[in-house]
Order: C-alpha cells, then sequence, then structure tokens
C-alpha cells in the first residue's frame, strides 16, 4: 500500500512539476482549491436522501471518484509545499482517535 501511494504520489508530483505550476501552489491557494473540490464533491449529494446517497448510477459515481481524486491531488501538493508526510500524519491522528474514542 505504501509504495504504492508513494507511486501515485510521486506521478501527482512530476505531473505538477513538468507544468511549473508549482509557482501557483502556495499552501493558502492549495487550502482554498481543496476547500472547492470539497464543495464540488458535495454537490453530488445536493438534496439526496441517504438512501439515495447509498445506492449511487455509475456516472454520479464517476463524478464523486473524479472530485476525490481532486482532492488528493491538492493535498499532495500542500502535503509537498509544506513538507508533511500525509500517511504519517494520517498513522498519528488514528493514535490520538483511539485515545479520545476507546473501544
Amino acid at each position: 500500500m505504501v509504495d504504492k501511494f508513494e507511486d501515485v504520489r510521486q506521478q501527482v508530483l512530476n505531473f505538477r512539476d513538468k507544468r511549473d505550476w508549482s509557482r501557483f501552489h502556495d499552501p493558502k491557494n492549495l487550502a482554498e482549491a481543496i476547500s472547492i473540490e470539497s464543495a464540488e464533491l458535495l454537490e453530488n449529494f445536493l438534496w439526496m436522501t441517504t438512501a439515495e446517497s447509498m445506492s449511487l448510477a455509475v456516472e454520479k459515481r464517476e463524478s464523486i471518484g473524479q472530485e476525490i481524486a481532486d482532492i488528493f491531488i491538492y493535498l499532495t501538493y500542500l502535503c509537498d509545499q509544506l513538507d508533511i508526510n500525509m500517511l504519517d500524519e494520517a498513522t498519528k491522528k488514528i493514535k490520538i482517535n483511539e485515545k479520545r474514542f476507546p473501544d
């Protein structure tokens, strides 16, 4: 899993670097982009019931997948800018949550 994550992360960063986009990717703008993409993800569920959100059409699932990918890409850029290891931070957060919410 870690190798696959690192492979995809590197592809994302290489794509950015080939286009010289990192000059536009300051932390503030990346956080804004994540928020905008999150709103686009949420838009896919607008006016749905909980039951409807659990049984989505293929096209809707594809649209949701695209928004999730956009969020992942911008998170990858943000982590790169701030020198944050996303998997390490997620692992730390899981441990915090385990203490906050024991079995």
